[in-house]
């Protein structure tokens, strides 16, 4: 792969690699190692891809794998990171970033899904495929994802997406009740 073919594939997947690593770590530093390791093995790869989803599902295995091997490290089970905030550029506006915020607070099994199906819009099966989980799984974690956001939202006093109210949410993305 020569530097112009990169360039493009960075500015291409930069952001998903980012935000899965981001998700899974919880640390901007973190993500940008991951990020970066992620596009090296991407340059340094020999074979072709047969096309543009297949590199893009093997970018975010790779991803999902670095991210795992980092969080069973020595190194990184030993350190103690301080809170920060969530970088602006991810969400921009207030009501996007509590509900990221909100997206973020949930367990990692079901971040992942959520971050995948929405953010990334792959379909359930494409999720299972690259989290190596059955489509079954995917479906059950994405639902209970759902209800953990919405119950956490509801607390808060409810939140508004646009003019949708997520608390009317029944469970699917394509059945929000518009107010």
């Amino acid at each position: 792969m020569n530097p112009e073919e990169l360039k493009d594939k960075l500015t291409r997947y930069k952001d998903m690699v980012y935000r899965i690593a981001y998700t899974y770590l919880h640390s901007t530093a973190d993500a940008e190692d991951i990020s970066q390791e992620t596009f090296l093995k991407l340059y340094l790869r020999k074979e072709p891809f047969p096309d543009a989803e297949s590199e893009k599902a093997w970018l975010i295995r790779v991803t999902l794998n670095a991210c795992c091997n980092l969080k069973k490290s020595f190194w990184q089970r030993m350190r103690s990171d301080m809170p920060e905030q969530m970088p602006g550029t991810i969400a921009e506006s207030v009501e996007e970033s509590k509900l990221y915020h909100a997206v973020f607070a949930l367990p990692e099994k079901y971040r992942v899904v959520i971050l995948l199906y929405y953010y990334e819009e792959y379909s359930v099966r494409e999720i299972a495929a690259i989290t190596g989980r059955n489509e079954s799984t995917v479906q059950t974690q994405l639902e209970r994802g759902r209800k953990r956001l919405r119950k956490q939202l509801e607390q808060q006093g409810g939140f508004y997406y646009g003019k949708r109210h997520i608390s009317e949410h029944d469970g699917t993305h394509k059945n929000v009740q518009l107010l």
